[in-house]
């Protein structure tokens, strides 16, 4: 392999090949052939064939059309009902990325429209939809992507040599071991450190956000098995949520250069929430763990891949990316590890059922040995009632509250389950199950929701439909953004009303802003759907609390606890006890080894003994800095 470009070069004998590169593990041709650009693409095909890689084939700069020219013909190719938004041409790489808010009318009929521009302007056009609510994050992830594209063609490049690299899979000193850095009979602070003798690659990297300081809020990387920082050759992210991504921008910050593979949502999500991190330690007058350009960093080193789509990360590993019910753009990492020695499935966090927002997590896969398992709801008390039924006793005790004038406050994690319950309530207010007062939506749940309208595939098929057809549920005119503590004051001093804010744990965020006012009135209702962490103030008040000391940002102000306070686990984005059980049980292949980790140590345990005694599965529960060998 170490001679693949020269091997294919020689393939095509008298075709003006200017360079030959790699992106990652894709090979990119570059031609001044206009008529072989044109009708090279059978040619190309056998030697894909032949070589069994990726190749694509693009145009020289020295014939692409001008950005002028090109631009000028694609509206004239394009329809104007596509709305095109906006053309980036992203020179360094003869691309250029096309975001309308029609994209299928971009297309065309079977990519005839795409195809055209090819042909026309020897430029590859790629489509994007343009998001129905205005998403400055996704702009500016898009701007660094494109702004200084010639370092991204050779931190590219530079990661194929290393994938390409030598390797003998006939080696018989082969071996595969994983060690938990984090999330050890924990939820917080989920790393893995898988290792063979010829790679390191870190699976998630968080923090644990209901611990304030100390050794217990991060993930243990000055291990003897990772050493130097860029020892690492890969981070692969499974989903967004701060305790799975909020420490990557600081392995940038220490000097990695390395790679982040994930999604095109969960990497723009995941820099959301990592600048909102930023902002509540300005808030806290706290130093922060990173800056914005640590998380421009990982943007600039990121590589986004779809589900089901296979490449290989370093020369020993190849993974792909499978749907995993959680959040938006959430994924179970498949790696074959070796050539077919040993197959793992890191499932990160799972919900095997289809919600309004999500298709359920996905569980066949080609071959599997080893399974790591969320166990955050792995006890056997934690059976989640059905959607149905959590979402009718919501709507019961919101009319109850509303009747008695009073005010409903929904603490949510920005990323999933919020998106959850504005569906059901979207749909109350509009089918006339819940009388239309104000909805309100405070903090960076707006900005998610966004990301969320730039990327329908990865949703429901409803939901997805309902965005294709122009009535997207997240611009309903039910919802009200607060922005402003002005426009606070005034939901706080107003009527009825439900407010849906961050942060899910109180922990942060304007969530504790409206607990502060709501707390001393009992016909108010606190309903907590997301998961509270131990030491968080959302467990103080769960579990019975009647008064409650805030932290520093109040002076350590005591409030009375009078509302209503209510749990509705339903909608979580998390699979419950049961789900956790099915997932298995109908899985295909079964796996020889599951570890359990990403639960309280009673839930666990208790999730390893009962998959153990019911399908005879070799299970084990490590803790933190164990080492588990899986050949």
């Amino acid at each position: 392999m170490a001679d693949i470009l020269k091997t294919i070069k020689e393939e095509l004998p008298g075709i003006r090949i200017t360079d030959a590169i790699f992106e990652g593990a894709n090979i990119v041709l570059y031609t001044a052939d206009k008529e072989f650009f044109k009708e090279g693409e059978n040619k190309i095909k056998e030697i894909v064939s032949k070589l069994k890689k990726r190749i694509e084939l693009r145009a020289d700069q020295s014939i692409l059309f001008s950005e002028a020219e090109t631009e000028k013909t694609i509206r004239a190719l394009v329809p104007e009902e596509a709305e095109i938004v906006s053309i980036i041409f992203d020179i360094q790489r003869s691309y250029l990325i096309i975001e309308a808010k029609k994209p299928g009318l971009v297309i065309g009929k079977q990519g005839s429209i795409l195809n055209d521009i090819k042909k026309s302007t020897f430029w590859i056009p790629a489509i994007k939809r343009s998001p129905a609510i205005q998403s400055k994050i996704t702009e500016k992830i898009r701007s660094v992507l494109y702004a200084n594209n010639n370092y991204r063609r050779k931190f590219l490049n530079e990661i194929g040599k290393k994938i390409y690299n030598e390797w003998d899979p006939e080696k018989k000193d082969m071996w595969v071991r994983v060690t938990v850095l984090g999330s050890g009979r924990q939820v917080g602070r989920s790393s893995l450190l898988l290792h063979t003798p010829n790679s390191k690659i870190l699976l998630d990297c968080g923090i644990n956000p209901a611990i304030k300081e100390g050794s217990e809020k991060f993930p243990y990387l000055d291990v003897a098995e990772i050493g130097d920082i860029n020892t690492i050759n890969a981070v692969i992210l499974t989903h967004a949520h701060l305790d799975h991504s909020g420490l990557i921008p600081y392995l940038y910050k220490m000097g990695y250069k390395g790679p982040v593979y994930m999604t095109e949502p969960t990497r723009d999500i995941a820099a959301l929430l990592q600048l909102d991190l930023i902002g509540v330690a300005y808030k806290k007058a706290e130093f922060p763990l990173y800056k914005a350009d640590d998380i421009k960093e990982m943007v600039r080193h990121s590589i986004c891949l779809n589900y089901g789509e296979v490449t290989d990360i370093t020369p020993d590993i190849r993974i792909t990316l499978y749907n995993a019910g959680h959040v938006l753009g959430s994924s179970q990492v498949h790696l074959n590890i070796g050539n077919g020695l040993h197959n793992l499935v890191y499932g990160g966090d799972t919900k095997y059922s289809k919600t309004r927002l999500l298709d359920a997590a996905t569980n066949r896969f080609p071959r599997i040995e080893t399974l790591q398992i969320e166990s955050t709801y792995g006890s056997k008390q934690d059976v989640l009632p059905p959607r149905k039924e959590t979402e009718a006793k919501f709507i019961e005790l919101a009319k109850e509250i509303i009747s008695k004038n009073g005010k409903i406050l929904l603490p949510e994690l920005g990323l999933g389950h919020s998106q959850e319950t504005m569906l059901r309530i979207e749909e109350a207010v509009r089918t006339g199950e819940l009388p239309k007062i104000p909805v309100y939506v405070d903090g960076m749940i707006w900005d998610i929701n966004a990301i969320h309208t730039a990327y329908p595939d990865f949703l429901s098929t409803n939901v997805r439909n309902q965005v294709f057809q122009d009535n997207n549920p997240f611009v309903s005119e039910v919802f009200k953004r607060v922005g402003s503590s002005a426009e606070r004051k005034e939901v706080i001093e107003g009527g009825p009303c439900i407010v849906i804010a961050t942060s899910g744990m109180l922990v942060g965020g304007s969530s504790v802003e409206y607990f502060r006012h709501f707390a001393d009135n009992p016909n108010n209702l606190i309903v907590f759907g997301c998961f509270q962490a131990q030491g968080s103030l959302g467990r103080q008040i769960q579990e019975g609390a009647k008064e409650i000391t805030l932290d520093n940002d109040y002076d350590h102000q005591k409030v009375i606890v009078k509302m209503r306070v209510e749990t509705l686990y339903g909608l979580s984005p998390h699979s419950g006890r049961n789900e956790l059980m099915q997932y298995i049980n109908r899985m295909n292949p079964k796996p020889k080894k599951i570890i359990v980790n990403h639960g309280e140590i009673s839930k666990s345990l208790d999730l390893a003994s009962s998959i153990y005694r019911s399908y005879r599965i070799e299970t084990c529960v490590p803790k933190n800095l164990e080492t588990v060998r899986l050949k």
